[in-house]
């Protein structure tokens, strides 16, 4: 779901001309000397922040995403997420056209989700290899960087045949690093296990995480994480937008599925946790997302949160938070507003 909430939120900017950042790269410019994190033990180097798909052909059109990523990339990003399942597949097909337009493929760090697509779901050995070959055909390249397995969609595959499956697709170049989501403390030690015998590390986590919600990472899945070197790029970083401070009221939310994620924060606890983004932001002169991405990458196992946007302004609000360094006294107020 997108970052900042209500599908209604004014659509981005289509023409170049008018962009507020200045020129956009030109097709086969590259991506510059922007700041870059190793993403764990992949050998990948990533912008701390990935741009995420998820409203990519669902509430954005291709001219408008096309130019959330033209943003994203001269703003020094290099890393896009999506996944299979995002608007039936046309996620991808939005990216894969903006790879063959702008020619910048081997500039991006791509990551994909599979397992919930439900023309073939589940991690199974046939479907995980027809999740991977569709998408490679809708994104219109010969590899994924991070594919990140989705365990909530199947109970059943034996881990070690999903991950006997994954060492195929890494063996055959069309997959360079395997990634989870949706697992437990437990699973992620039993693959670990299963990686000494020789198959695919797991090297990357995703999970829900942001300030309002911790409970799904904080506990033994940091602890294991942490302890296997495994980088984290957590997922729902604004809490379905909340956090940008955008929505505040019941009253202006709807009834819509979005709307109702959005009243699920709007309690004290929510409210007092806007008030501390809000005073950090205005001291640190910065919108309320880009506090909310900092206190994300103030966690050092947290390497790119993924973030969704609406518009060329969500980027560039977000961007700001990698450079924003909260002081001890920052993350202390921001912890006092959510207990």
């Amino acid at each position: 779901m997108g970052q900042f909430g209500s599908a209604t939120h004014t659509p981005p900017p289509t023409d170049p001309a008018a962009h507020p950042s200045g020129p956009l790269p030109v097709q086969g410019a590259p991506v510059g000397h922007a700041l870059r994190s190793p993403l764990g033990e992949t050998g990948l180097q990533v912008f701390p922040l990935m741009l995420g798909g998820a409203e990519f052909g669902w509430h954005v059109d291709l001219t408008a995403a096309h130019a959330i990523l033209d943003t994203y990339v001269h703003r020094g990003g290099n890393a896009f997420h999506t996944c299979d399942s995002y608007a039936a597949g046309r996620s991808e097909h939005v990216i894969g056209q903006w790879f063959r337009s702008r020619r910048m493929r081997d500039d991006i760090v791509l990551a994909v989700r599979v397992g919930r697509n439900p023309d073939h779901p589940g991690l199974g050995s046939v479907n995980l290899v027809r999740s991977v070959e569709a998408s490679l055909t809708r994104l219109g390249t010969d590899r994924i960087d991070v594919l990140y397995l989705d365990r909530t969609g199947d109970g059943s595959t034996a881990l070690e045949d999903t991950l006997a499956t994954a060492e195929w697709l890494v063996e055959a170049g069309k997959v360079r690093t395997v990634a989870a989501f949706g697992y437990t403390a437990a699973q992620l030690v039993e693959a670990r296990i299963l990686a000494s015998a020789g198959y695919p590390r797991f090297t990357v986590l995703d999970v829900p995480h942001n300030v309002l919600r911790r409970d799904e990472f904080d506990g033994d899945l940091r602890l294991v994480a942490g302890a296997q070197g495994i980088a984290v790029t957590p997922s729902q970083a604004l809490e379905h937008g909340y956090l940008s401070g955008a929505h505040r009221s019941r009253d202006r939310v709807g009834a819509s599925v979005r709307g109702r994620q959005l009243a699920a924060s709007m309690n004290r606890r929510g409210a007092r946790t806007l008030r501390a983004l809000d005073r950090v932001a205005a001291e640190l002169s910065v919108p309320p997302a880009a506090v909310a991405i900092a206190w994300l990458l103030a966690q050092r196992i947290v390497v790119a949160p993924i973030v969704n946007a609406y518009a060329v302004g969500h980027v560039e609000e977000l961007v700001q938070g990698v450079g924003v360094q909260l002081s001890r006294a920052h993350l202390a107020e921001i912890a006092r507003a959510t207990e």
